[in-house]
């Protein structure tokens, strides 16, 4: 199931969508990544970018410097993102319905912090949301933080890691763990299984004990509810009652 989704548009933000995938496939594998350069099958209707946005848990939108007035391709007198069937628009506008975690990833230092008043209404709000930044010199260190905080987020990328360090923690851990083990100093006897379901046998020096649900088959056998077995002296009495107790004297009550 792919967790990110990466959401760029081609003229201004190829170039860091391809990084990103990499550095981010590598981590957490390629199967967690969508790119639609990349992740489309043969065959598969652009619909396909929608459906997959629905499933993701993060989507990261790369915005580039002029990403906001980026001209649309067959009218240039508009903005791409005027046309209600721009696709970075209809991507960003699904991750906002679907409840995914949104991430608008700005490339570079010249990137201004979104404007709300200048944005479609239906992604207005994609102004508010918390952005990073990515350096194209140091990508490797950008994105490996800005995977640490999504693990942090979406806890459903933390099994998926597979950052030198995450490995290292695992293998410390596995270490680390003590291996169960028996005691068998100063034991006489043995532990048996006891017929029927879960009955344990455990031999001492007293005698045999029976634990759990079997039946008691050292000496008589014993089955049943209500039964008593007395063994040596007894210098009482027993006194056993079953069902309701009728005073003397009167009706039960």
């Amino acid at each position: 199931m792919h967790e990110i989704f990466i959401n760029y548009r081609t003229k201004g933000g190829k170039e860091v969508a391809y990084m990103c995938d990499e550095e981010l496939s590598e981590r957490f594998g390629p199967d967690s990544v969508f790119l639609a350069k990349k992740s489309i099958e043969l065959g598969d209707s652009m619909d396909v970018l929608l459906r997959t946005v629905r499933r993701c848990h993060v989507l990261l939108a790369l915005i580039h410097e002029g990403w906001t007035d980026e001209p649309h391709r067959s009218d240039p007198g508009r903005r791409a993102l005027d046309d209600p069937q721009d696709w970075v628009r209809r991507e960003i506008e699904e991750a906002l319905s679907s409840g995914a975690l949104i991430v608008p990833l700005f490339i570079g230092r010249k990137v201004e912090q979104l404007d709300a008043r200048r944005l479609p209404r239906s992604i207005a709000e994609l102004a508010e949301y918390q952005y990073t930044r990515v350096e194209l010199h140091n990508r490797q260190e950008d994105l490996a933080r800005i995977g640490d905080r999504l693990i942090q987020r979406v806890p459903a990328l933390a099994p998926l890691d597979r950052s030198p360090r995450a490995v290292a923690t695992v293998a410390a851990a596995a270490e680390s763990s003590p291996e169960p083990t028996v005691r068998t100093d100063h034991q006489s006897g043995g532990i048996g299984s006891v017929g029927r379901s879960v009955g344990t046998f455990i031999n001492t020096a007293h005698g045999p004990l029976n634990s759990g649900e079997g039946d008691q088959i050292n000496g008589p056998q014993i089955n049943g509810n209500g039964t008593n077995y007395v063994a040596g002296n007894n210098e009482g009495g027993i006194r056993q009652g079953f069902g309701t107790r009728t005073p003397r004297g009167g009706e039960q009550r």
